[in-house]
């Protein structure tokens, strides 16, 4: 039996790997869909908050953003806030994007402390 090389040993090694981080590649999305469910439309709101009318609600339209939002959508004051939920289920605004946060409420909460009293400005969907 012929001596192994070094080069024969790690070709062989990284096709291993290859092989076994494309097993668990191929898994993870099976793994996490039977372990995760998709998250629920949250609840209606509206309420004033420090002086500001919000108001969230299930997507009534088909606009440009509408698919972000997950089918919701936020005012302040009948201007919509742009807002998104991320894959782990939290949520951002246009006004605080960095800040995610647990719910649209949450959100717009957020978007009314960083606003400062000042008007929210309709966002153009191009």
């Amino acid at each position: 039996m012929p001596d192994i090389t070094r080069r024969r040993a790690l070709t062989a090694a990284a096709a291993v790997a290859a092989t076994a981080t494309a097993a668990a590649t191929l898994a993870a999305p099976a793994a996490s869909a039977a372990g995760h469910h998709m998250p629920t439309t949250p609840d209606s709101f509206d309420e004033v908050y420090k002086g500001r009318r919000i108001q969230g609600r299930p997507a009534s339209g088909g606009g440009h953003h509408h698919e972000h939002g997950g089918g919701y959508e936020v005012l302040i004051d009948g201007v919509q806030l742009h807002v998104m939920q991320n894959a782990d289920g939290s949520w951002i605004s246009v006004v605080s994007h960095y800040d995610p946060v647990p719910t649209p409420r949450a959100a717009a909460r957020a978007a009314v402390n960083e606003l400062q009293g000042a008007p929210l400005l309709p966002f153009p969907a191009n």
